[in-house]
């Protein structure tokens, strides 16, 4: 990992090219291009891709490794599972299910980040406090194109670039590696209340494509995509807002698809954050 490269002083300067954007320019150029594709077989052999859903099912059939990776699904393959009052995955992925408090720390791809840090916005997320966080990892296994979850209109967005640096501690010069991820949200209006979507990327390579930034959209309607170099999207929801399906309030990662049910619009909003009579996990 790129931690370990800080210990020496030829690791951390390796550490600073690899970090570059000029860098990362160049891989995802490579990765758009026909020199890309001898990669594609090894690549999904590997992850065991499923390629029966693919819109082309051949993956001798793309032209480049981004061309298979943002591949595209048939019509029908992810079905929106409930009725208008019920809130839907935006992705494949694995889902983890978080309280939000004031104290809370959620760990999104090797980074530890309070809501605030993750949004750099204090109105935005003091407008969550008491609600849920939803996190839904991807592996390079999963589809990687995202949609929204209910029906709505975009109010704001925000693009927050990554970092990756060092900070020098003490006398004994011990270096600390400080990393954000580059990431994406688009602030909601539902009839769930606000909910915030953020797409989060990789520092190299990962880059995020939305496609939708402004207006109102539909549930199930395609938001964007993610190029390879991973990914997590994360939901938040205000307190009260969201009645969680009892499935999905474990303390362990849960495979889901997009179009499946979360859970329903509460009726009431209550003292206590949605579903609180399971156990949510302690994100610390």
């Amino acid at each position: 990992m790129f931690e370990d490269l800080y210990r020496t002083p030829s690791g951390r300067l390796l550490a600073r090219v690899l970090a570059a954007p000029f860098l990362s320019r160049a891989a995802g150029a490579f990765m758009d291009s026909r020199l890309s594709k001898p990669f594609i077989k090894s690549f999904a052999r590997k992850n065991h891709i499923d390629m029966s859903q693919a819109a082309i099912g051949d993956y001798r059939g793309y032209d480049s490794f981004n061309a298979f990776f943002t591949r595209r699904l048939q019509p029908g393959a992810r079905p929106l599972q409930g009725g208008p009052n019920t809130l839907v995955s935006p992705c494949d992925g694995l889902l983890s299910v978080f309280p939000i408090s004031p104290v809370s720390r959620f760990e999104i791809k090797g980074s530890a980040y309070t809501l605030q840090e993750l949004l750099q916005d204090g109105k935005a997320a003091q407008s969550f406090q008491g609600g849920l966080c939803l996190v839904f990892r991807l592996t390079p296994s999963h589809y990687h194109r995202y949609t929204f979850p209910c029906d709505g209109e975009i109010l704001q967005t925000r693009r927050i670039p990554g970092i990756y640096h060092t900070v020098r501690l003490g006398a004994l010069q011990h270096v600390k590696v400080f990393k954000t991820n580059t990431r994406e949200w688009a602030l909601l209006k539902t009839d769930f209340g606000l909910i915030c979507q953020i797409e989060v990327g990789a520092m190299l390579v990962g880059r995020i494509a939305n496609s939708k930034t402004r207006g109102a959209f539909a549930k199930g309607e395609e938001k964007g995509y993610f190029e390879f170099g991973g990914s997590t999207i994360v939901l938040l929801t205000q307190k009260g807002a969201l009645e969680m399906e009892p499935r999905w309030l474990t303390p362990n990662e849960m495979s889901i698809r997009a179009g499946e049910a979360l859970g329903e619009r509460a009726q009431l909003a209550t003292s206590e954050a949605p579903g609180s009579g399971a156990a949510l996990p302690d994100p610390e």
